[in-house]
């Protein structure tokens, strides 16, 4: 039988799902959870767009130190459960080719109320950006530019 510290470590690693997967994100809804009165989801698709000089937009293409992503993935959710008090957080990212219209990022919260979810939500986002090492390569029809990112900010 378990004790009760590993229980509740099994059931702190339940509340959080950390993927990277190959080649556009799906969405999928987010777990039901009874205590969960706001639930909050972002999809981050690829838009159409033209380069002055590359002409339209064709995909974008993601690169990560897959190891250290997922850790720091791990530390973003772990970090929003404890400060908005969250019961659920899902990150899916994207590596490989994420042609337009297709998504690159889904991430979804759960919480107790909506205002935490949706500032949880976007303040996992805005973390994401800044603190997890992937990149991000448009693809163009004519050519393929880097975009330029935020320096990764480890205290982000």
């Amino acid at each position: 039988m378990a004790t009760s510290a590993e229980a509740a470590d099994v059931n702190k690693d339940l509340a959080v799902d950390i993927r990277l997967v190959q080649g556009p994100v799906k969405y999928e809804e987010p777990p039901f959870l009874a205590c969960g009165g706001g639930e909050v989801s972002f999809l981050g698709r690829t838009r159409e767009e033209t380069h002055e000089k590359h002409g339209k937009l064709l995909l974008l293409r993601y690169e990560a130190k897959e190891s250290m992503a997922r850790k720091v993935l791990q530390e973003l959710a772990h970090e929003a459960i404890a400060t908005h008090n969250l019961q659920y957080v899902r990150i899916v990212h994207s590596l490989g080719d994420v042609p337009v219209s297709l998504a690159s990022v889904l991430v979804q919260v759960v919480g107790a109320h909506r205002k935490e979810a949706f500032v949880a939500n976007a303040e996992i986002m805005d973390r994401l950006k800044k603190k997890v090492p992937i990149w991000k390569q448009e693809v163009w029809e004519d050519g393929a530019t880097w975009k330029d990112g935020a320096v990764v900010e480890p205290n982000a």
